[in-house]
């Protein structure tokens, strides 16, 4: 990577699903604009400002690769950074690793990005599948309800999302039933049929993986149909404004969800951050905006500590890697390459016209990581 030091800027990489998921990965991109303003009007970087080169891989792992090769090779980046959906945040994973260059995973949840397909040179910014589930099972397990209904979508993520669900409940509550489980197509829910096989089982609780389009299709098939009528929900993901939002008035009302509730928190760091950001782009910032900011953050913290951009360098300097963030400061862990940026969990609401989370609580990822003996048998050697 000596010729990407002698450039007059530090050129990165950045991969994602723009046009296939846009309600997310739209904030997103302000996310890390904003980031990338702030730290080249500080500065930037070991004395160069940072260039970010951003491409679509439309959601498909192989057009991830692509990218990511052109960027390397005709770009020629010095690192990586991005991703969305499980499926292409693993095939970056994996040409980090090939290539021995610098990736940062901002967004895709696999576990397997930190554990089974792990290297030296990728990095993951948020809470994993495994730490979103085990906020949530804390509060699932109170519920005392027996007889569960699972929903999720069928690829990665939902699969390992209802594994681990059923895994950690199961521990907690040995008596617990799994009555039904629906995992349709991601992106092609026939909600109907869905809620109605869901409906059939009459199960006590409904735990739910569903994200963006589908989401709404299930909630509002769901509202017409009672199915969430005196039953419980514990839901991944539907507390995230880009999801909540876009159901306004029909938002379900009194699930147990991780979200973003950006629009109730007080500390002083991420008032300036949510100032900043509505100032920027007269909008209020989503999940993925927090996620885009801090991931480049992160890549300006790790590349200072590195003192250069040499993938090795920049992948031994996040082992440990302290950063400040708009809900508090994270690690990037030596163990497994997980940060330890937490979750928000709580319960939905609708004010105003809108959905929203109330009676929420941060959930540190420092506590929701499994014992580092587990990791170790789980992640092969670096």
């Amino acid at each position: 990577m000596g010729s990407a030091m002698a450039q007059a800027t530090i050129k990165i990489g950045e991969i994602n699903s723009y046009k296939a998921q846009p309600a997310f990965l739209e904030p997103y991109r302000h996310g890390w604009e904003m980031a990338l303003e702030e730290i080249n009007a500080s500065g930037g970087v070991l004395g160069k400002k940072l260039e970010v080169i951003a491409r679509d891989d439309n959601g498909n792992p192989g057009d991830s690769v692509r990218v990511a090769e052109e960027l390397v090779t005709r770009e020629q980046v010095a690192l990586l950074f991005g991703g969305f959906l499980s499926n292409t945040g693993l095939a970056l994973t994996d040409y980090a690793k090939q290539r021995k260059i610098f990736f940062l995973a901002g967004e895709p949840l696999t576990d397997k990005i930190v554990w089974q397909n792990g290297n030296k040179y990728t990095y993951r910014l948020r809470p994993s599948t495994y730490m979103l589930v085990a906020s949530l099972v804390k509060e699932a397990a109170k519920l005392k309800k027996k007889r569960w209904a699972i929903v999720y979508p069928n690829y990665e993520y939902g699969q390992s999302a209802s594994a681990t669900f059923k895994k950690l409940m199961k521990e907690v509550q040995p008596d617990i039933e799994f009555v039904a489980e629906q995992a349709p197509p991601l992106g092609k829910i026939d909600a109907g049929a869905v809620t109605q096989a869901l409906a059939d089982a009459k199960p006590d609780a409904i735990f739910n993986a569903l994200f963006a389009a589908d989401l709404g299709k299930f909630v509002r098939d769901g509202n017409t149909r009672g199915l969430f009528e005196g039953r419980e929900v514990v839901s991944l993901l539907t507390g995230e404004p880009e999801y909540l939002d876009p159901l306004r008035a029909e938002a379900p009302s009194n699930w147990i969800v991780t979200g973003y509730p950006w629009y109730a928190l007080t500390s002083p760091e991420h008032k300036k951050f949510v100032d900043a950001y509505r100032k920027k782009f007269n909008d209020y910032p989503r999940n993925g905006s927090l996620v885009g900011y801090t991931a480049l953050m992160s890549i300006a913290a790790g590349l200072k500590k590195a003192g250069a951009v040499d993938s090795d360098k920049l992948a031994a300097a996040f082992s440990g890697l302290k950063v400040d963030t708009p809900v508090g400061p994270i690690v990037y862990r030596t163990q497994d390459h997980q940060s330890t940026l937490g979750a928000f969990v709580g319960r939905t609401g609708v004010k105003d016209g809108k959905g929203v989370m109330s009676s929420f609580v941060y959930v540190d990822g420092a506590t929701v990581q499994l014992p580092d003996a587990e990791v170790k048998k789980l992640r092969p050697a670096d």
